[in-house]
């Protein structure tokens, strides 16, 4: 499993008048978490369009538990469970407070797309090769 750690302040534009977390804006913030993950692994969306292929969701659900407000620190918890198969890639996310309190879970699903063809194609192989080893039985 690979999990990965993203802090961010709430702005106020992202609030709305009941200064909550306005709920669209969590597909946001699982997009940070999920581009700092991958450029943790030693990637970014750039270099994966280099390599030809691009990475569009198809796939998105979010369960709200609890609010964030206005100028919280929130953790955006990026989870990959499972290595993922040659075609698609799946995030899990858990948003927490600065109590550690959880907000909101998400799942966000994006295949790997031919950049040239538009068609689904396989996950490169050096992303798949630097996700194996946190997949390694020990």
């Amino acid at each position: 499993m690979y999990e990965h750690f993203t802090t961010v302040r709430v702005r106020y534009a992202e609030t709305d008048q009941m200064d909550i977390v306005y709920y669209g804006n969590y597909a946001q913030y699982f997009e940070v978490g999920r581009t700092e993950s991958i450029r943790d692994l030693g990637f970014t969306y750039k270099e994966m369009e280099a390599m030809g292929v691009r990475m569009p969701v198809v796939e998105m659900e979010a369960k709200y538990l609890r609010p964030a407000h206005y100028d919280d620190l929130i953790t955006i918890k990026t989870i990959i469970r499972e290595l993922p198969d040659s075609h698609a890639i799946t995030f899990y996310n858990e948003v927490y407070n600065e109590k550690k309190k959880l907000l909101t879970t998400g799942k966000v699903v994006l295949f790997f797309m031919d950049i040239h063809t538009g068609k689904r194609t396989n996950m490169p192989q050096q992303l798949r090769d630097t996700l194996a080893s946190y997949f390694e039985s020990n």
